[in-house]
């Protein structure tokens, strides 16, 4: 059971990596950031937002919009 857990956990991680990747190419294309300085603004929002950074990269890839209304 502990095995099926860890598996579930790591397959979340990557999940979560991808779409953190994601949102970083987007904010990278739409502002012409580089990749630093677009985690870096999705940190900050989640912060401001006091949002989950995975949530914050699903809002953006899934809409196309920051969840704080920043564009």
């Amino acid at each position: 059971m502990a095995d099926a857990q860890s598996i579930a956990s790591l397959h979340l991680a990557v999940a979560s990596r991808d779409l953190i990747g994601q949102a970083k190419g987007i904010l990278m294309e739409r502002y012409g950031l580089d990749s630093d300085q677009a985690f870096a603004l999705l940190v900050r929002t989640s912060q401001t937002t006091n949002t989950k950074l995975a949530d914050i990269a699903e809002h953006l890839v899934r809409s196309r919009r920051m969840p704080d209304g920043t564009d």
